[in-house]
């Protein structure tokens, strides 16, 4: 067994000490799967005394070397999944050549091309920062242990000095790296570890042609992780390009876990009536923090202040919003000084506030998938939540396929005075079934009809409100620079 030093003798002989035999009951431990004792005391110290479900089968496999394809809910463990074992691979690295330092590290040079050995492509720009904030809990017991963020919304100059100092880990959206590489400032060729995080959202938004780019940079022999909500056509044709004969892990979602989350759909008339609904549910006594879901960058902008004027502290995130900007709300509302967030679906991902006990969804979401995403802000480590969604009799079709993909129909909730004068009931009874993910995207796939009239503002918040005709092409080509 591979000895590693450790400053604190007493717990390194617990840690190191044999483990009592285990019951066919009990679950094993993160001693169970093969990491050094820095890492079980980083675990420790940060309250992580028992492995998920993704991370007892992702973690043994990872450290085996396999091509990894998984499919885990949100809030399942998966960052922890992936970083950990790459965490031990450089743990393993650094004590076989701590008599012979690297070139790397004796002779740095600003000019000198950053070389990373795992590689994190993320969708958005606060998943990256939550990857990067794991990484950096889960090694700081490991000397020399270096993880970068290259993202959209930072300043160039402050990321080429991060990258000079030789990161072992970037944590990084596929845009921005995609200029570091085109301006030879990072170098993939010794990479040895690929993890494409929540890679279905990352076709979703278009970043197909950056993956296949960053991809080429890598060498053959990688490993390569892959991580996605779901496993459609989409992501097995990504599959069989990136990954070589992988091992498939699906961890499904327990239904004890989903059922702390009390779901419920209210309906409303017009955006008059949702306006004043809503601001009826955030005064709930029972409510801590809440985030609120748009679809669009300037209905959350505006929705933001709509909440400010009726005396609710409130704060809008979306993708044209500074980076600067969205740290700054990010911080506000986990310090508990903003009550209620207003976001778009991609600028939401990566959220793991403790204190979001209800999630609104003041326009239900595009696709089924994207739903389950929104709910899993709340409810989350075992705690219960509260998901209320408000949407135009209009709106039927998506309901019934948010209640096919969940198995769960959304039970109709009323409130005296603000009843609905029109509601689906004469609708065929709801009957959630087996969900066809054919509903969700392809050729065939046809966009929600638009239920609401835009409601028009005094004010002009959206930078990009001008652009709103551009074509789709340069709408993807604007997002994917921007992540």
């Amino acid at each position: 067994m591979t000895s590693y030093p450790f400053s604190d003798t007493a717990i390194a002989t617990a840690l190191r000490s044999t483990p009592p035999k285990k019951q066919a009951d009990q679950k094993p431990g993160f001693s169970d799967l093969g990491l050094c004792v820095e890492i079980l005391h980083a675990l420790n110290v940060a309250g992580y005394t028992e492995p998920t479900a993704v991370q007892q089968r992702v973690i043994p496999a990872a450290l085996a070397g396999h091509d990894l394809l998984v499919s885990s809910p949100t809030g399942s463990g998966k960052t922890a999944a992936f970083i950990l074992p790459a965490i031990q691979r450089f743990a393993q690295t650094q004590h076989s050549n701590s008599a012979a330092p690297s070139e790397r590290t004796r002779t740095p040079h600003r000019m000198q091309p950053a070389r990373p050995a795992l590689l994190v492509l993320t969708p958005t720009r606060e998943l990256a920062l939550q990857v990067t904030n794991a990484a950096a809990t889960y090694g700081k017991r490991i000397k020399r242990l270096r993880t970068v963020s290259v993202l959209g919304g930072v300043p160039y100059r402050k990321q080429l000095e991060l990258l000079a100092q030789q990161p072992d880990i970037v944590v990084a959206t596929p845009g921005r790296l995609l200029d570091h590489l085109e301006r030879s400032r990072i170098d993939l060729s010794e990479l040895s570890m690929l993890v494409l995080d929540e890679a279905d959202r990352m076709l979703d938004m278009g970043f197909i042609d950056a993956i296949k780019t960053i991809v080429a940079a890598t060498p053959s022999s990688r490993q390569t992780l892959l991580f996605s909500a779901t496993l459609d056509a989409r992501i097995g044709a990504l599959t069989q390009r990136l990954l070589k004969s992988p091992e498939r892990i699906e961890v499904a979602h327990r239904p004890e876990q989903r059922d702390k989350i009390d779901q419920s759909i209210h309906w409303v008339d017009d955006r008059a009536h949702k306006d004043r609904l809503l601001t009826h549910l955030l005064s709930d006594t029972l409510l801590d923090q809440a985030i609120v879901f748009t679809a669009t960058k300037s209905g959350a902008n505006v929705l933001a202040n709509l909440l400010c004027d009726a005396g609710f502290v409130s704060a809008a995130l979306h993708g044209d919003l500074p980076q600067s900007a969205r740290n700054r709300t990010l911080r506000a509302l986990r310090e508990r000084r903003v009550r209620v967030l207003v976001a778009t679906d991609v600028a939401a991902r990566g959220i793991d506030v403790p204190g979001i006990t209800h999630v609104f969804n003041y326009d239900l979401p595009k696709f089924a998938e994207d739903y389950v995403h929104r709910i899993g802000r709340t409810g989350r480590a075992g705690r219960s939540g509260t998901a209320i969604s408000l949407a135009h009799h209009g709106e039927m079709a998506i309901v019934r396929r948010i209640e096919r993909l969940t198995r769960k129909t959304l039970p109709v909730r009323t409130i005296e005075g603000f009843e609905p004068r029109r509601a689906p009931s004469a609708l065929a009874p709801r009957n959630p079934s087996v969900y066809r993910p054919s509903a969700r995207t392809g050729a065939g796939a046809r966009p929600d009809p638009r239920t609401f009239a835009r409601r028009s503002s005094p004010r002009t918040l959206s930078v990009g409100a001008a652009h709103t005709r551009k074509s789709a092409s340069q709408s993807k080509a604007r997002a994917a620079r921007s992540y």
